[in-house]
């Protein structure tokens, strides 16, 4: 007859705890996270829609960005800093330069920085 004939095999307590413990910490993590990204995600739809609309790209600077911060309103997303976004328009080119950083506080004194950056151009007609 076998040793272990009557031991069922399995996860323990412990190990069902520390699973769960680790689980916990990645989920608070990410909830915590979850707005800085939610937000960088419709900035960059917006900033998307803009590049592909050859309407607004006929528009001045000023009017592209008061147009840019009510879009922004509309979907409540406020931008960390007032240049966030730079508009260039050159022979035709009109480029969008998105670059800030978001400080998120995690657990005492341990803060997130999470960096965004890209860029966006398109031809003006």
């Amino acid at each position: 007859m076998e040793k272990n004939a009557g031991r069922e095999k399995g996860a323990s307590t412990l190990s069902i705890l520390i699973v769960l413990i680790v689980a916990g910490f990645l989920f608070s993590i990410a909830f915590k996270l979850y707005p800085a990204y939610w937000d960088y995600y419709l900035i960059d739809s917006v900033l998307t829609d803009v590049i592909q609309d050859q309407d607004e790209l006929k528009k001045t600077n000023s009017t592209m960005k008061r147009d840019l911060q009510r879009k922004f309103r509309i979907n409540a997303v406020k931008l960390p800093q007032q240049d966030s976004i730079v508009f260039e328009r050159e022979r035709g080119v009109v480029r969008f330069n998105l670059n800030y950083e978001v400080r998120v506080p995690m657990f005492y004194n341990v803060d997130a920085l999470v960096k965004f950056e890209k860029k966006y151009e398109a031809i003006a007609p």
